[in-house]
């Protein structure tokens, strides 16, 4: 899967935040990374408030977001290089600095870069990917592999893997299994939609715990 840095221009104002929010979770859904969403919505949030609080609402401002090897990085820019993020320990009762906190608690690492015109605030999460392009590993992806291998021994070579054509083969193979699936339960007197109903769920819940094993591993 590639996935391309991108960036989206926008005024820091409280009513943004939101916005932002939703843009990366949709970004990083696209991406394949939902189990970073929540730590990814929250660094976005707290780097935003930070330009807004200490810079100033209505600074023109930029988020950017790329790949760094398998680490997700989360960068926003703005234009003053005078106003520094500082961390605070988040139990302070002081309001400044336990926006960055939080995100030194969910954050691989994080930093400042000055340019001459500009402040790069930016950090970086844990994907649980095994390379850039590559997918967040787990037991229903090898099984998924296992069965696509199979396929491609009685068919043709579609593995992904093999460039573009080999992913797009792959996929077609997916659905015809899955496809061929529905078949077999309703030729056995199953509820079809119970059975997609029921595999979205589990599918939702391998996600969230995808994702709680990465923030565990982030914290510690």
């Amino acid at each position: 899967m590639m996935r391309k840095p991108w960036d989206l221009a926008f005024t820091a104002e409280p009513t943004e935040v939101a916005g932002l929010r939703r843009v990366m979770r949709s970004h990083l859904g696209i991406w394949g990374l939902h189990g970073v969403a929540d730590e990814a919505q929250l660094c976005v949030s707290e780097l935003v408030s930070n330009v807004i609080t200490h810079v100033g609402p209505g600074t023109p401002a930029t988020l950017a977001v790329s790949m760094n090897g398998v680490h997700l990085r989360i960068e926003v820019h703005d234009p003053d290089t005078r106003a520094l993020p500082t961390l605070l320990d988040a139990n302070v009762e002081s309001e400044g600095g336990r926006g960055m906190a939080l995100v030194d608690a969910v954050a691989d690492r994080w930093g400042v870069e000055l340019g001459p015109d500009r402040k790069v605030t930016w950090c970086e999460l844990a994907t649980g990917l095994a390379s850039r392009d590559g997918h967040v590993e787990g037991p229903g992806v090898r099984r998924a592999e296992a069965l696509l291998e199979w396929c491609a021994d009685a068919q043709h070579p579609c593995l992904p893997g093999a460039g573009r054509q080999g992913r797009a083969l792959a996929e077609e193979s997916v659905i015809t299994v899955i496809t061929d699936f529905l078949h077999w339960l309703r030729a056995h007197g199953c509820d079809v939609e119970d059975a997609l109903d029921r595999a979205q769920t589990r599918y939702d819940a391998e996600l969230d715990g995808i994702g709680d094993g990465l923030s565990s591993r982030s914290s510690t």
